[in-house]
């Protein structure tokens, strides 16, 4: 599908439409099967990549039913071995979680996904794993998937120590770490996102953790002594989704927006306050609080954006930086990105991707090893490729309402955000063709 985009002269959004959260959405399915109760969600995102979660899950002996409103998810008395290959489409998480969650259980196990998730790293969480007592084998000793899993119900405890601040990996080892033979501990040079702990601590989980004066964090995990409580929950709206309708406001002249039942977690909105660094005024109003803070964000375009350096908490922000770089597209001065060389093992390599497009469309923009640099101008219209990864793809389509914009292959919005499109259209003229 090529997307046409049509510049906007401004706007005024109030939304509560964003997509589910994701990462909510992907841990409910799992963390289903941690109680011998029904868990009740509403909201579920209905992405392909938290589908094709859920789908697994259903191969894997949870019932899922239609209920109330919400998803009725039943969990079997032990986790099912199954007879096909379990698909986790373009879902990096589906992968690295189930992998951490299915070392424990009893059986064999396929893990495999599309062109693009094969191609990515495994062995960040492969060799954790397998330190533990995990058997796991994939191409490339374990790099990339098809992975098969040969399930160990007689996990080792660790002390493991994370190079990288990564909610993956951390959430995989968590969920090993339940089934282990006793404590385990897992430590992070800075504390990423947090959802896994929060979440399964209001399971009834023990899990401890600790944030130390370099900001390192230590986590302290006791193995299930019984079955966790079932989750009742309503998934807000994924900030990283709302963040693409913040930029639209930020670069747009007499925009303002208010996006509603937004998760507020602390790990998630640091893309909101880089946006407040620029010059954009921006409030949050807590409305609720359950496993998570919930609220509005409230936001009014800037007469002039300000250009920005990053180099700190990259971790909580990651999933945001395209979308960011439109904004840096849009500032007055130099942006710099460093400390940020994850982005080039994403659906596709975001460095590369984010330069080669803002190049097209006139920007003045440079690769950084383990980031970019973004020097603002006017964008000009351009036909520019997603490269088959949903946030490049929404990224640009953004740009669009400032000089317009076509975008080939992007159909892959629908990996995370499929009514982005519908909200997009409240506010420029939008076409869809192929």
């Amino acid at each position: 599908m090529q997307l046409e985009v049509s510049k906007t002269q401004g706007f005024k959004l109030d939304t509560d439409k964003i997509a589910s959260d994701k990462s909510l959405s992907h841990r409910c399915a799992m963390f289903a099967f941690l109680s011998d109760k029904p868990s009740f969600v509403r909201n579920y995102l209905e992405g392909e990549d938290t589908l094709d979660t859920l789908e697994i899950a259903k191969k894997l002996g949870l019932k899922v039913e239609k209920h109330g409103g919400g998803l009725l998810l039943t969990p079997p008395k032990h986790i099912q071995e199954p007879n096909t290959i379990l698909y986790c489409g373009n879902a990096g998480t589906a992968m690295r979680l189930y992998l951490g969650l299915l070392s424990a259980q009893s059986g064999i196990f396929i893990l495999s996904g599309d062109v693009y998730l094969n191609k990515r790293p495994m062995k960040r969480v492969v060799e954790p794993l397998r330190s533990i007592g995990a058997e796991i084998l994939g191409r490339s000793e374990g790099e990339f998937a098809p992975l098969v899993i040969k399930g160990n119900p007689k996990l080792e405890s660790f002390f493991y120590t994370s190079k990288i601040p990564s909610a993956q990996v951390k959430s995989a080892m968590l969920l090993s770490a339940l089934f282990a033979k006793g404590e385990s501990v897992y430590r992070e040079p800075e504390l990423s996102r947090d959802h896994s702990e929060k979440m399964l601590r209001g399971m009834g989980a023990e899990i401890e953790s600790k944030v130390e004066a370099n900001g390192a964090v230590e986590i302290r995990i006791q193995p299930l002594r019984n079955r966790l409580n079932p989750l009742n929950l309503e998934i807000p709206a994924d900030p990283s989704s709302a963040f693409f309708f913040a930029v639209a406001v930020a670069i747009t002249p007499n925009a303002s927006g208010i996006l509603r039942n937004v998760l507020l977690n602390k790990t998630r909105i640091e893309a909101f306050r880089v946006l407040e660094k620029m010059g954009v005024g921006i409030v949050y109003k807590e409305v609720s609080k359950t496993y998570e803070s919930i609220g509005e964000i409230i936001i009014n375009a800037p007469k002039t954006l300000q250009a920005v350096e990053l180099n700190e908490k990259i971790a909580w922000l990651i999933d945001e930086i395209p979308a960011l770089a439109i904004a840096m597209a849009c500032a007055k001065g130099e942006s710099v990105v460093r400390n940020a060389k994850e982005l080039r093992v994403k659906e596709t390599d975001r460095i590369k991707a984010v330069v080669e497009n803002l190049r097209l469309c006139g920007i003045q923009a440079q690769e950084l090893d383990d980031g970019f640099c973004v020097v603002g101008g006017e964008l000009k219209r351009a036909c520019v490729e997603s490269f088959g990864d949903h946030r490049i793809a929404m990224s640009f389509a953004i740009a669009g309402l400032r000089s317009g914009m076509e975008i080939k292959n992007a159909e892959c919005i629908n990996v995370s955000f499929p009514n982005f499109l519908e909200i997009l259209d409240t506010m420029t003229r939008i076409c869809q063709k192929g």
